[in-house]
């Protein structure tokens, strides 16, 4: 029978790690091998496969995936330990009205406190969003654009939040934007997000976040459950 392939084997390790270092590098190390799609979801990642392929001991590793579970990027099951988790977690459009909730707050917080640096960052991330076809690289520019505006909201918990949600939708949009026919329409609800941004209108910056994410839900439901049905189909 074929063994399947590893995918702990598409990563590697530099040489020894120092101690005080270890968790953060295997952390961001698998974070970017979730996030790039080398490890899949539902990969079950086991502490001890970890300790020996990063030449570490167990703790930095179980410490490094309470980190990856925090962001939303593993799901902790009985049995199994740490799986990937999907792509999508639950109901797509639960997800994204938290989304909103979340996101609306951190930019009426940020917003009075943006400065010249911070529109013109948000604006190069546009400007590189509209010539970019790596679908990786603009799920990353998509986060980092969104992040810019949220970056200055005083309470870091709910920065933390919200780039969770932002992280799992970079994920999702790394292996599905093609297929979804997204791409230069959100460039220009990004336009204006910024326009409406940059002279401190803060309600209007708000509903037009609000209009933003709820375009982006509809697209993704109709996206999943068209996947759903053909998927049936296939299976018949």
């Amino acid at each position: 029978m074929t063994q399947k392939p590893n995918p702990l084997n598409s990563i590697k390790v530099n040489g020894p790690i120092p101690a005080h270092l270890a968790r953060s590098v295997i952390e961001e190390t698998l974070r970017s091998a979730i996030l790039d799609g080398r490890i899949p979801c539902g990969t079950a990642l086991r502490q001890q496969d970890l300790a020996d392929l990063f030449g570490v001991s167990r703790m930095p590793v179980r410490e490094a995936l309470r980190q990856l579970e925090a962001q939303a990027l593993l799901n902790v099951i009985a049995h199994k330990g740490a799986v990937v988790a999907p792509l999508v977690q639950g109901d797509a459009t639960e997800t994204y009205e938290l989304r909103i909730l979340l996101e609306s707050e951190a930019l009426r917080r940020s917003i009075p406190l943006l400065d010249a640096a911070d529109f013109d960052l948000a604006a190069r991330y546009i400007e590189e969003l509209e010539t970019e076809h790596n679908y990786n690289e603009i799920g990353r520019l998509n986060r980092l654009f969104h992040m810019t505006l949220y970056s200055k909201a005083p309470n870091r918990r709910l920065l933390r939040l919200v780039e969770d949600g932002l992280n799992e939708e970079e994920r999702f949009l790394r292996f599905n934007l093609e297929a979804m026919g997204l791409g230069k329409l959100s460039q220009e609800d990004h336009r204006d997000l910024l326009r409406a941004v940059e002279v401190r209108d803060i309600e209007r910056s708000i509903k037009l976040l609000e209009h933003h994410l709820n375009r982006g839900v509809e697209v993704i439901t109709r996206y999943l459950d068209s996947s759903t049905t053909q998927g049936k189909k296939a299976s018949k």
